[in-house]
């Protein structure tokens, strides 16, 4: 974005950026005003402060705004039709049973994390351990023990594929912001998830299993989803349906790779055409539109249309506080205190994918909101990735993964995802920062861990 405003004093355009970051955790925390109208206001008065031209102002806020939006909603909105169909239908029960059935009793609690980390592909962390919960429950109730041995790894999984893996709204705007290529932080982001959620969500989950072992929970089921058991999928539709998209958004990036290696040529149309379907938002409409000629014959189009409907009112506030964290970031670039930003970073010599998980762990101990921390890191941190020299397609990888990384560790108080944990499970506090807030931040630390590793390594 063209820079509005004249090189001013970089101290005093880091000295804006501080106050307006102070400004946005009072507005959220004290004044308990929407992060959405929070980032409103505070990009306006950034834009003021920082001498952005009055006629330039809103044009530079709708900008920000509006280019978010455009990557963001169709992949958030697509990929929570795709879940609700999936949820309702008992996909998830089907999951979950047929991977018990196959690993066994004592292997239950890694087969419920198997299910969740494929069942949390399309779907959202909060969604997805409400659909999960009834299931998990059940489950602990016929094997015994405490619930968090089944509980912390399916819930582990569902936040590692929330932080980390395209189409969730954290990593496809920080990708945005960054430049980052989708297809290959879906692999990356996979790749990094799986290792993350064994030992940070499986190993702690068995753990902490044989530590707290909790009552089981009485108010855990979902009065909102009623699965007929007459028209439950097969585990292979299910299973089809998951992989879909996942092979689409690869071809993708196998032909791009193929293409730069001189393997194929990458300019026939027969190739451009494929690499369109692999486009991530094509993979998720072509997925859709799978399920719905596959579950059409038991629900019904009209249905169907119902359910995808729905689907779409849990997440506008979702996708407007992403789009609000890209207001942001385009008044950052047009006033020029991401530029600051970046000589501040380059002089101390902080690396830049360090800087990026420092900042957004700051954000989100202040705030909770893993959204608002990554968005606001993501905008803070993408004029230093334009100017720092020799970062690959994967270092942007690792950067964006290192940003979801320091927004998901520390969740507490403020956080609705410990609240949703502690009442789904009928924790108190104490016993919460215990269990859900150690396994967050063991699962932060760890996805940071890799990514920091391969980016000093590759």
């Amino acid at each position: 974005m063209e820079q509005l405003v004249q090189p001013a004093d970089p101290l005093m355009l880091l000295t804006i950026a501080a106050l307006a970051i102070i400004a946005l955790l009072i507005l959220i925390i004290k004044l308990k005003v929407h992060a959405f109208v929070s980032l409103t206001i505070v990009s306006l008065g950034t834009a003021i402060a920082t001498g952005v031209a009055s006629d330039k102002v809103v044009p530079t806020m709708m900008s920000g705004f509006g280019g978010t939006l455009a990557s963001v909603a169709l992949l958030v909105g697509l990929g929570a039709m795709i879940g609700k169909i999936l949820e309702i239908s008992g996909g998830a029960q089907v999951l979950a049973d047929t991977l018990i059935g196959r690993f066994g009793e004592q292997k239950a609690p890694m087969a419920l994390g198997v299910a969740s980390l494929m069942f949390g592909f399309p779907i959202f962390f909060d969604a997805g351990l409400v659909v999960m919960m009834p299931i998990i429950l059940s489950v602990a109730s016929r094997f015994g023990g405490s619930p968090l041995k089944y509980a912390l790894p399916s819930a582990g999984a569902f936040a590692v594929m929330h932080a980390f893996v395209p189409p969730h709204p954290g990593p496809v705007a920080a990708s945005e912001f960054l430049g980052a290529n989708l297809g290959l932080l879906l692999v990356v982001g996979l790749l990094v998830a799986i290792p993350t959620w064994y030992i940070g969500a499986y190993l702690f989950g068995q753990y902490a299993g044989k530590k707290f072992n909790i009552p089981l929970s009485k108010a855990f089921f979902n009065a909102d989803t009623i699965v007929d058991a007459s028209k439950l999928p097969k585990f292979t539709t299910v299973m089809s349906i998951l992989v879909l998209p996942v092979i689409l958004i690869c071809l993708d990036t196998g032909l791009h790779t193929l293409a730069v290696a001189g393997v194929i040529d990458g300019n026939t149309p027969l190739v451009e055409f494929l690499r369109m379907l692999g486009k991530t938002p094509v993979a998720l409409l072509i997925t859709l539109l799978v399920c719905l000629v596959i579950f059409a014959k038991d629900y019904g189009m009209a249905k169907l249309e119902k359910l995808c409907g729905d689907s779409l009112a849990p997440i506008c506030g979702v996708v407007l506080v992403t789009g609000a964290g890209g207001m942001f970031g385009g008044v950052l670039r047009s006033s020029g205190i991401g530029d600051a930003l970046a000589g501040v970073l380059t002089d101390t010599g902080m690396p830049v994918i360090v800087a990026a998980f420092v900042i957004a762990t700051c954000l989100r101990v202040a705030q909770g909101s893993a959204t608002v921390a990554l968005t606001t890191t993501a905008a803070l941190i993408a004029p230093v990735v334009a100017v720092t020299t020799g970062l690959s397609d994967l270092d942007l990888c690792f950067i964006v993964i290192a940003i979801a990384s320091g927004a998901t560790v520390l969740s507490h108080f403020n956080d609705s995802g410990f609240w949703l944990v502690s009442r789904l499970l009928e924790m108190d506090e104490k016993t919460t920062l215990k269990t859900w807030t150690v396994m967050e931040t063991l699962l932060g630390t760890i996805a940071f861990i890799i990514v920091a590793t391969l980016s000093f390594v590759l």
